[in-house]
């Protein structure tokens, strides 16, 4: 006869926990997307989720915290699509080109809930914001992303700002989202327009920097960079 052990039951307890959160995060963002961010409440997520108001509460704090969830999904998400482009392309313009038009089929499900999101998100006390201290383990996530385009492309610049360009291609890539939630045109064929034409033209300026009188620019602006920084 087969015993049930306590590490049986604990296991099965973590793995039925694990799906209802992974089934609240689906509804909520599937409602996100049919109601918006903004009218849809914990209740009716909960509802449509099949769990009690309490259990939903147990797993996500607010709506707040189910969109921190968003936010390390789409990052895990980002990180796997990437992998193949990683391990095998060198050039550093087709590296940053695949990773930021990588985003945009990860992140396409929710561009629709993105704008009525954004109002939230935009604003700089709310945790939702990409700088913000909750917002810290995704943010770290996708700098790190950046940080692999740098460190495995043929791209040669100075070490003091090698150092600074991950973040500072997460930050262009923040440009990037926030054009893309305004992007109305087809497949936000603008956006596409818009990262296959300006990576390239970052290149040119990034290689430009390794010339001796444009590199005393670069050793200014990195020091307004960190004088700045929190």
């Amino acid at each position: 006869m087969e015993v049930t052990t306590l590490t049986d039951v604990t296991d099965s307890a973590t793995a039925k926990g694990e799906q209802t959160r992974e089934l609240i995060l689906s509804t909520a963002l599937r409602l996100f997307r049919e109601q918006g961010y903004g009218k849809t409440t914990m209740r009716a997520i909960a509802t449509e989720a099949g769990v009690s108001v309490g259990n939903a509460y147990y797993y996500y704090g607010s709506k707040d915290h189910l969109m921190q969830a968003y936010y390390d999904l789409l990052q895990d998400q980002h990180r796997s699509a990437v992998e193949e482009l990683l391990a095998s392309e060198k050039a550093f313009v087709p590296r940053m080109t695949g990773v930021l038009r990588t985003w945009l089929e990860v992140a396409a499900p929710y561009h629709e809930f993105a704008g009525t999101f954004f109002k939230t998100a935009a604003d700089p006390k709310s945790p939702l914001s990409p700088f913000s201290d909750e917002s810290r383990p995704a943010r770290d996530a996708a700098v790190e992303i950046f940080r692999r385009v740098v460190e495995g492309s043929d791209l040669k610049v100075p070490a003091d700002l090698r150092a600074e360009l991950p973040e500072l291609l997460w930050l262009l890539q923040m440009g990037v989202v926030l054009f893309w939630v305004h992007d109305s045109s087809e497949d936000v064929r603008r956006t596409r327009t818009l990262i296959n034409r300006a990576v390239p033209l970052v290149d040119r300026l990034l290689r430009l920097t390794r010339i001796p009188g444009v590199r005393g620019v670069v050793t200014d602006l990195l020091g307004l960079i960190h004088s700045i920084k929190p």
